[in-house]
């Protein structure tokens, strides 16, 4: 096994899970060939299948499933020199790896963006948009460096950093203008629209509204705020948004934002990232970059 490869455990680790050659030579950018062969080497230099090839998709063996918990601590390892020596410059070079929640990310990146660039000029932004429980297990395995959240997630491994609190909105048609906002009780009694099982905001409207998800199954759901917020301009019915989307969301449809009385829903943005991250210094000061870019688009729209 003298022939194993940093290359072929990266190969190896994105087709064991996407099950796809596609779509593991698109992610590792090689052509499907190459990653077909290179994954054919290290069968025959570990002497034992990792796969079982369909005609659709790729499974894992018993064996490969066992060596892809050591590949991923591995790369994890690897991963984490890299931003040790990156820590040790004490300033932020290379690549930075940021995981965003939906109903954050499009209102918050652009601003956040532009402020990480300006003031680390070497650095490099990945960003992946995704809901809650894809980002951590990617941050656990160190496909991540930190994510933005809203929290408490309460995992001890994580490190966690409240950055701003924010209500919720109520968007309803625009005829509705005026009249008296709905209490929890009421807002139950309407049809009431949310985003899809697996987003934490949807779970947090329905906490407002004391339901549970077998009541919410009869309400329309939707992939996006946007989505949520045409919906409610066609007549469909009423929603929740978060304040960070309202300018961006109300800017095209016609519809009415108003505020609820106290208690009003709300949430916490945080940003979270290993205990044992080499960048726990540095990630600790771009939740301060991450913390004013939020005040700044709050003083816009306050503004416009």
């Amino acid at each position: 096994m003298t022939n194993l490869t940093l290359k072929q455990f990266r190969y190896f680790e994105a087709l064991a899970r996407l099950g796809h050659f596609g779509r593991a030579a698109d992610a590792c950018a090689i052509s499907q060939p190459a990653l077909s062969m290179q994954i054919k080497d290290l069968e025959e230099d570990l002497g034992a299948a990792l796969f079982e090839r369909g005609a659709r998709q790729v499974l894992l063996t018993s064996f490969g499933e066992e060596f892809a918990r050591r590949v991923r601590d591995i790369l994890r390892s690897v991963d984490e020199l890299e931003d040790l020596a990156g820590a040790a410059r004490d300033r932020l070079v290379g690549r930075l790896r940021i995981g965003v929640i939906p109903t954050v990310a499009p209102y918050l990146l652009p601003t956040l963006i532009g402020k990480l660039t300006q003031m680390n000029a070497g650095l490099d932004v990945h960003v992946r948009e995704t809901v809650t429980p894809r980002l951590i297990e990617e941050l656990m395995e160190g496909r991540l460096d930190t994510a933005i959240v809203a929290l408490p997630l309460s995992e001890p491994s994580l490190t966690e950093v409240a950055l701003f609190a924010e209500d919720f909105v109520l968007v309803r048609p625009s005829e509705d203008e005026g009249k008296p906002v709905p209490n929890r009780k009421t807002l139950r009694e309407m049809r009431l629209l949310l985003l899809e099982e697996g987003h934490c905001f949807r779970d947090q409207a329905l906490s407002f509204c004391n339901m549970h998800s077998a009541m919410a199954r009869e309400l329309l759901d939707a992939s996006s705020l946007s989505t949520l917020v045409q919906m409610v301009s066609a007549g469909i019915g009423v929603t929740l948004i978060p304040e960070i989307a309202v300018a961006v969301e109300t800017r095209s449809a016609p519809v009415s934002v108003a505020r609820f009385k106290s208690p009003r829903p709300s949430r916490t943005i945080g940003m979270i990232w290993r205990k044992t991250s080499p960048l726990a210094r540095q990630l600790l000061q771009i939740s301060e970059v991450v913390r004013h870019s939020a005040e700044a688009l709050r003083e816009q729209h306050a503004a416009a």
